[in-house]
């Protein structure tokens, strides 16, 4: 009887999200995206799916900086549009966890490349490295952060 019972909790215990907010299954795996659009230079809604790239910061939309806070410098719609451009062709996925608005946190590529990295290099969006997840943008496009 032990075991059945320590198997029926090791398969609900599967199903909850792990410290990272991401399942064991998801965290890190690399998964297909699909329908993705652009909401800001940091954030794509891919079928519904929220998705805050790691390890940047883009600047914030007219009134969504929040008091106090000191937003990334920049054109806000420029850096919505070079997000947009770069959503091109196969979309992938490494998932790192969720933010505290319940996005997933991720590191996503087109065939065009690192969406990270691309707001990087473009100069339309700045590095965080405390929000590079096991500093995966940081190893991913170090020229990007050099200049």
């Amino acid at each position: 009887m032990p075991i059945v019972v320590g198997a029926l909790f090791l398969g609900v215990a599967s199903n909850f999200p792990s410290s990272t907010g991401a399942r064991p299954w998801e965290q890190g795996a690399d998964q297909t995206l699909s329908g993705c659009r652009a909401i800001d230079g940091d954030t794509l809604n891919c079928a519904g799916e929220r998705i805050r790239l790691l390890g940047i910061d883009a600047p914030e939309m007219p009134g969504h900086c929040a008091t106090g806070r000191q937003c990334a410098p920049g054109d806000p719609y420029a850096s919505t549009d070079n997000l947009e451009n770069m959503i091109e062709g196969s979309m992938r996925i490494e998932r790192a966890g969720t933010d505290h608005y319940g996005r997933t946190l991720g590191s996503v590529r087109s065939d065009k490349g690192n969406l990270s990295c691309g707001q990087l290099e473009g100069g339309f969006a700045i590095y965080k490295p405390r929000w590079d997840d096991g500093l995966v943008i940081a190893r991913t496009c170090p020229a990007a952060l050099a200049g």
